[in-house]
């Protein structure tokens, strides 16, 4: 594979710090907005979602933004997945939305809480019928002989379940990333993309100031 022609210059934006608000939340629901108005930008909500395991090593995958708010960033996953075995040993994520046709990416840093249950059961009594099933059927991240075992499973439960609500799994529920950090990427030309940094240093981030810096591409 020959990649070393595989570029082009970036040029449909540029991000200056007059144009900054004071609170990154407010310039991350504009950017948002943006992305879900873009025609070639089916999955706006989708973002990469990088935690640490308890031997130190990395792992990234993509989540649904499901809620966003003064307080954080919400997504809703298997408890005992991978991801939820790295929060409960390490209880800090990183969170990265590529929206590439507009030539911008977020970066955000926090903390991660569990929701309460509430929260997470009327979330999951909101999803399609065939999602709370999925929720009971996948034992996320084990491994599984086959396709066929897992939809054995799937159709056994339906079955279970006809005519009766599905409660939500002990084990399923959602997260909140609470942001002390903010990074907002505007391609640029010559790669002299434009990127300002927001930081916070208090927990309560929604009531804070934040501290903004350029940095260098």
């Amino acid at each position: 594979m020959k990649l070393h022609d595989e570029r082009r210059d970036y040029e449909q934006g540029q991000l200056r710090r007059n144009q900054l608000p004071q609170n990154p939340f407010e310039l991350f629901a504009d950017w948002f907005t943006q992305a879900q108005a873009q025609a070639n930008s089916p999955d706006p909500t989708a973002f990469t979602l990088a935690t640490v395991g308890a031997d130190g090593q990395p792992h990234q995958r993509i989540v649904l933004l499901k809620q966003v708010d003064a307080t954080g960033f919400v997504f809703f996953t298997n408890y005992t997945s991978q991801k939820g075995q790295d929060l409960a040993h390490n209880p800090l994520a990183s969170v990265h939305f590529a929206w590439l046709g507009l030539e911008r990416q977020v970066r955000i840093e926090g903390r991660v809480e569990k929701l309460d249950s509430t929260a997470s059961e009327n979330y999951f009594s909101s999803r399609p019928r065939g999602s709370q099933l999925g929720a009971h059927a996948s034992e996320q991240s084990r491994t599984i002989e086959s396709r066929e075992q897992l939809e054995a499973r799937y159709h056994q439960l339906n079955s279970d379940f006809a005519g009766k609500d599905i409660p939500k799994p002990e084990h399923w529920g959602g997260y909140r990333v609470v942001p002390s950090l903010f990074e907002f990427w505007q391609g640029g030309r010559y790669r002299l993309h434009d990127r300002f940094c927001y930081r916070c240093d208090n927990s309560l981030a929604a009531t804070s100031p934040w501290r903004i810096t350029r940095l260098q591409p």
